[in-house]
């Protein structure tokens, strides 16, 4: 299989490096309208700097890591030049370019994938798993300040993660969503706080934040009988069980075991896989797009009622 990525910038550079390092395709080679980049990038990992988009479009699966508005363009050009496309979250500018991108890739027959990286955290997929029947959730992305994607709200920036994995955990749209935050560094709101109830009765409780003094990552889980705490950073998992016997009922410990992998390196695995037609675990475009619009209307109360 050939690959090849378009956009070196702070994410692209890392897809760049493990398509070149990965002994199972044949990196063709990357593209970047910042030629000066590109070089650097290209050099760095031993791949050619490729002249242009359409060198690109003649691999047989491509990475799209250009800024999001960018991404209905170069993901949409490249399926329908019959590429299999994995395009950085969030999968486009809107909801409509999102749902365009699906159709696309529907009648291209094509593998369209969206890059939500925490999904692929080992100590997630561990965690979901064995979390059944998960009843109310909690979620903690907490950031020290950077000057990095401040083009964006916190929300599309941090908090989409846990609004893609809250999503796959409900396996239904939400019912009600409900959301505060504000701006404190800058014009977009930096702080928020979410609240969406399921039909199912399912609970989250999602909370994002690029002003913190700490960088926290961390999701809970409450299940019927059981309850995990996952640190994404750590790739750890603590879970315990509710173990009910002749002399009543205990919480025990559960040891979850969990290989250890670069979240990036295991995204990259389940597209390839995808493209080959196995049946693996990506994000696809179909759910990339109702995260997307799950995002959209936390952002648009968090506004609404921002101080």
């Amino acid at each position: 299989m050939t690959t090849a990525v378009v956009g070196t910038g702070h994410l692209g550079r890392h897809h760049v490096r493990l398509m070149a390092a990965n002994p199972d395709v044949t990196c063709l080679g990357a593209f970047d309208t910042d030629r000066r980049r590109l070089e650097k990038i290209a050099s760095e990992h031993g791949v050619p700097a490729l002249p242009s988009l359409e060198a690109a479009a003649r691999a047989d699966a491509v990475v799209v890591a250009t800024p999001t508005i960018f991404h209905r363009e170069v993901a949409g050009f490249l399926l329908e030049s019959g590429c299999h496309v994995l395009v950085e979250k969030p999968i486009a500018a809107s909801v409509e370019q999102a749902r365009e991108l699906v159709a696309l890739a529907t009648a291209s027959g094509r593998v369209l994938a969206v890059g939500h990286v925490e999904y692929h955290n080992p100590a997630v997929q561990s965690a979901l798993s064995l979390a059944d029947g998960v009843r109310y959730l909690e979620s903690q992305r907490l950031s020290p300040f950077t000057a990095r994607s401040v083009d964006v709200d916190v929300v599309l920036d941090l908090m989409i993660h846990d609004i893609q994995i809250t999503l796959a955990i409900a396996g239904e749209d939400p019912a009600e969503i409900r959301a505060v935050g504000v701006p404190v560094l800058t014009d977009k709101v930096d702080l928020c706080h979410a609240w969406i109830e399921f039909p199912s009765g399912l609970v989250a409780n999602l909370t994002a934040s690029r002003v913190s003094a700490e960088r926290i990552r961390k999701l809970r889980l409450f299940a019927r009988d059981s309850y995990f705490s996952v640190d994404y950073a750590e790739q750890s998992v603590h879970s315990a069980k509710l173990v009910r016997g002749h002399d009543g009922a205990e919480i025990v410990p559960r040891k979850v075991s969990i290989e250890k992998q670069e979240p990036l390196a295991a995204e990259h695995t389940a597209f390839l896989a995808a493209c080959r037609g196995e049946d693996t675990p990506i994000v696809s475009g179909a759910s990339g797009a109702r995260a997307l619009e799950a995002a959209i209307e936390i952002r648009h109360q968090a506004e609404r009622r921002s101080v």
